[in-house]
């Protein structure tokens, strides 16, 4: 049984921090792009808000600049957000499952952890950065479909499914709340062709602007960029969607497998998925989304820290090594 566990912890953690670090190459990507208005500086930091790394980003660098924030989270061993940090435990948790995954799947981690290792400074300066954030994304596409063509139907799978899921729906959270807080420092410029850029940002760091068209082919607003982002099932990212594709996972782990545990874990995901469904974007903005996005993240956060508790058996969710909040 504790083996079993250390597996599932690990293909647990290993699905999160490949599914954030694409998340982040697409952040990064999006924002080399925006940056290049007269408020770029702005935008950086904005990225280091994202994360909550502003403490420990100005305990090494003076100024968020383009160059302090693409190294950081690029190339900062001592930051655990960063990419080469993610890759490196990603590959670490890989390393730990070489009985349970396919060859195709540690080879493919491996290589890329190994290249990313292997570039510098220079490779990713501001005209290279979008070609290497385009790499950074393909090479997580790869390891995602790799996975879903060779990774065994096992509880195994659904562990996996499980910390992908999660992830994402905490990272389109996050990226809704930076939006709303920081991006727009003026109520004069809402509607303006500033916000409507903004929101096509927050649109593309999640992979959803040509989503979105499909369903609003014309206009741009606050409330149906949220409202998409947070409540459509058809947006492989939206939050609704993720928190549904847990529900399942946790359902079948439970039945299937004949899991004693998660029960408190599942009565999370119901109450989250509730609170999602019942109240309507309107409500929300008019109440206040930062504390709903805020309210949001700790439902995973808390969903996580008892799902660690029920099948990995421990006191609180970690990894190979601890996952940075």
């Amino acid at each position: 049984m504790n083996l079993l566990a250390r597996y599932a912890e690990c293909i647990f953690w290993m699905a999160r921090y490949m599914e954030r670090a694409e998340n982040l190459a697409r952040i990064l990507d999006v924002h080399e792009t925006f940056s290049r208005d007269t408020r770029g500086a702005t935008n950086w930091f904005s990225i280091v808000q994202l994360n909550a790394d502003e403490k420990d980003f100005f305990s090494r660098y003076d100024r968020p600049t383009a160059e302090s924030v693409i190294h950081y989270y690029m190339f900062d061993a001592q930051n655990s957000n960063s990419l080469l940090s993610m890759l490196r435990i990603a590959r670490e948790n890989a390393r730990a499952l070489r009985p349970w995954i396919s060859t195709e799947m540690w080879t493919q981690i491996n290589v890329f952890h190994n290249k990313l290792l292997d570039m510098s400074t220079k490779d990713v300066a501001s005209q290279n950065l979008s070609k290497v954030c385009t790499w950074i994304k393909e090479e997580c596409q790869t390891h995602t479909g790799i996975t879903e063509g060779t990774f065994y139907r096992d509880q195994g799978w659904y562990f996996y499914q499980m910390g992908k899921y999660i992830e994402r729906a905490d990272q389109t959270t996050r990226l809704l709340d930076i939006k709303y807080h920081t991006l727009l420092p003026s109520p004069v410029e809402v509607g303006s062709t500033l916000d409507v850029s903004q929101w096509t940002t927050v649109l593309r760091s999640t992979a959803g602007y040509h989503a979105f068209r499909r369903v609003y082919p014309r206009g741009m607003s606050p409330t149906t960029v949220a409202g998409f982002m947070l409540y459509n099932e058809g947006f492989p990212r939206s939050v609704v969607m993720c928190v549904r594709q847990i529900d399942g996972v946790l359902t079948r782990l439970r039945s299937r497998y004949e899991l004693r545990g998660g029960a408190q874990a599942m009565e999370r995901v119901d109450e989250l998925l509730s609170a999602l469904l019942s109240r309507p974007i309107e409500a929300v903005l008019r109440q206040g989304l930062h504390e709903y996005l805020d309210w949001t993240q700790l439902q995973l956060n808390l969903l996580t820290t008892e799902i660690a508790q029920a099948f990995f058996g421990k006191e609180a969710p970690v990894a190979v090594e601890a996952q940075s909040q």
